[in-house]
């Protein structure tokens, strides 16, 4: 966590990736991120994967930093007490984010009428308004369909929800930029963002929409090969497998040199007209480069070469499990000031990333846990919505808010 958003107040309603790892960014960034959820937890207070002891590590990971108010959403009660919290007061505050879009009494036309400069920042599945995941999204857009070995006919999705993450990161910059606006204007805004159109948006970009509308030739599956220039992985001596890259001309000498092939590939440029310094020439001769290289991982372990790619400069890596990295790459453990080792509730101790961004005029703190459910309801209903004792004490004991806490302290 670092404080470059300290003062900030956003409410949020959420579930799945996206949104969640949206305030959970703005959180770490020193942002207070109140989530409201159900009595019984939301749509992610169970999800795989799981603690021992059964926890949803899904929910601490998406979480950090966060508080928890659990409320009755079906009561009358409960749905003025969350009305109150995203409108409540403050030039910091009346900032919503939610992929969970509530017509009639969470809506921006109702909760601007309680406060005409707030922002709410929503996630849809689509631009019609309909529901969408990660997992349908890419098959919709033709990923699965470039993804996998060379020659499978299998789709293969992606076990990174990438679309959702960008979308995430989008919601951010996205609320952010309403909020610069609302202090230079005096306007709040509702945004719209459909997960769908950040996906089609980022296939555009990338040109794969450009390639397909002009082009005749589809984009076929490449296995682990990179796309428009050279990177292939390899199986070694000793069982290990390596991915090597040569997508600049930098990169591609550093593999020419580190393998002792120089010879054989002035040979295949010779016999056939063709500049290997040029990286989509690799692309196209990408077979018989690998052909030239196989043989040279094929009889020597990863700690044979492994110094000298090192000391080279190759950009390079060994295939791992995500068990075996953090067995072996100190960027998975402490001496990586991403990482903290913290203690999560109901779950256990274990390494937790803080934002990634580090930033030279604010301190940069520990990550935190992420809250259990309802653990800060006493607080916001008090501190946030100023209510007396009395008042707090008659919604819990009228079932309408939860904390962990509340009973076992009165």
């Amino acid at each position: 966590m670092n404080n470059i958003l300290s003062g900030l107040r956003i409410i949020e309603s959420s579930a799945f990736v996206a949104v969640p790892m949206a305030g959970m960014t703005l959180a770490q960034m020193g942002a207070e991120v109140i989530r409201f959820d159900r009595l019984e937890g939301g749509l992610d207070a169970r999800r795989m994967p799981y603690s021992p002891s059964g926890s949803s590590l899904f929910w601490s990971g998406m979480n950090k930093g966060k508080k928890s108010i659990a409320i009755d959403m079906k009561s009358p009660e409960g749905k003025e007490l969350i009305s109150n919290l995203i409108t409540a007061p403050g030039k910091d505050a009346g900032l919503f984010l939610t992929n969970l879009k509530v017509r009639g009494w969470l809506d921006y036309e109702t909760l601007s009428k309680i406060r005409s400069d707030i922002i709410i920042v929503t996630l849809t599945g689509d631009r019609h308004g309909k529901p969408q995941v990660d997992y349908t999204v890419n098959p919709a857009l033709g990923i699965p369909d470039i993804t996998g070995h060379e020659g499978s006919v299998d789709p293969v999705a992606n076990a990174i929800p990438a679309w959702d993450m960008i979308a995430g990161n989008m919601c951010v910059s996205s609320l952010l930029a309403a909020e610069r606006y609302r202090l230079r204007h005096g306007v709040g805004q509702d945004v719209e963002i459909a997960l769908k159109d950040v996906a089609s948006a980022a296939i555009g970009h990338l040109g794969m929409i450009a390639d397909t509308t002009l082009n005749t030739d589809d984009r076929t599956k490449a296995g682990n090969s990179l796309y428009g220039a050279y990177g292939k992985d390899f199986l070694c001596a000793d069982g290990n497998r390596v991915m090597i890259i040569g997508l600049t001309s930098r990169q591609w000498t550093g593999i020419v040199k580190a393998t002792d092939t120089a010879e054989q590939f002035k040979q295949l440029e010779m016999q056939n007209n063709i500049n290997l310094q040029d990286e989509s020439i690799r692309w196209k001769w990408r077979h018989a480069i690998t052909e030239i290289i196989e043989p040279w991982f094929k009889t020597r372990k990863v700690e044979d070469f492994a110094s000298n790619f090192d000391k080279t400069g190759l950009t390079w890596s060994v295939f791992r499990s995500v068990r075996e990295a953090l067995d072996f790459d100190p960027d998975l453990t402490e001496d990586n000031p991403l990482f903290k080792k913290i203690l999560q509730p109901d779950a256990g101790e274990f390494l937790v990333p803080k934002h990634p961004a580090n930033f030279s005029k604010v301190e940069n703190s520990d990550p935190t846990a992420a809250p259990i459910l309802g653990e800060h309801t006493e607080e916001i209903l008090g501190d946030v919505l100023n209510l007396s004792d009395i008042e707090v004490s008659n919604l819990f004991d009228n079932g309408v808010v939860a904390s962990p806490s509340f009973h076992k302290n009165k």
